[in-house]
């Protein structure tokens, strides 16, 4: 299953989940799927301090280039563009970048960074949470935070749709729990056994009259135990059902 963002992002199903997310500020998209991984974002000010400025990024850019998370090799941009750093932050933000490096030119006179993580925007004063720290600091504990963002997010994706799926054991249960006011019914999970022809057909068009269809075969389920809510017969497997928009 591929689904392609507005920034253009093609997601992949990791683990039976679709691992991106959004909240009010934009995208958050989980390192494993991230173009950027980590974009630097030089706080230039169109004086002779930038070229100093910038050398110290780039060092840093191929520093980060050359370090591996998720079995591949850290995505790392340095963003030259000109124009406010916090304007281009926000446009990161936007686009979920899971990290984002902040620095401006004392702060590469200090050999420090300032750290902003997608999964954790905002401080307890509703301010950017930037985390301060050693270049040497970031360094030795980048992998670490791209690696447990990707946990942090895939934990939260996997609560969100296991809450959302149903366990039902009859047909009539499977209406009732449609036919509730909600604007996310979410799926059921049932058992069937698995019939073909006429009798498949028959069971396709049960589920059309209440505006339903079967959607796809979970990974990784415990084995049918019971009998199939469309025939009686003995269960083989179990499907979700979902009502297609």
């Amino acid at each position: 299953y591929a689904h392609t963002t507005s920034w253009g992002v093609s997601t992949r199903l990791i683990g039976g989940l679709i691992m991106t997310h959004g909240d009010d500020d934009g995208l958050r998209v989980p390192p494993a799927v991230a173009p950027h991984q980590v974009v630097i974002l030089p706080m230039l000010r169109d004086t002779p301090d930038d070229e100093a400025l910038l050398a110290y990024c780039e060092e840093l850019r191929k520093v980060l280039a050359g370090m591996s998370v998720l079995g591949e090799p850290v995505r790392v941009l340095l963003d030259k563009r000109p124009g406010k750093a916090t304007q281009k932050r926000w446009a990161w933000v936007k686009k979920g970048v899971p990290l984002i490096l902040e620095i401006g030119g004392r702060d590469a006179a200090a050999d420090q960074i300032s750290m902003l993580r997608r999964d954790k925007l905002w401080n307890e004063a509703a301010k950017a949470n930037f985390q301060a720290m050693p270049q040497v600091e970031f360094l030795t504990r980048a992998a670490a935070e791209l690696q447990e963002l990707q946990d942090a997010l895939y934990v939260e994706a996997k609560a969100r749709r296991d809450a959302h799926i149903a366990q039902v054991s009859s047909f009539d249960e499977l209406a009732a729990f449609f036919a509730e006011d909600k604007r996310y019914p979410g799926w059921a999970e049932v058992e069937w056994s698995r019939p073909t022809g006429a009798e498949l057909e028959e069971v396709v068009q049960k589920l059309k009259a209440i505006k339903l269809t079967m959607r796809n075969t979970p990974l990784h389920a415990a084995p049918a135990a019971g009998k199939c809510i469309f025939t009686g017969r003995l269960a083989v497997e179990r499907i979700y059902v979902a009502r297609a928009y």
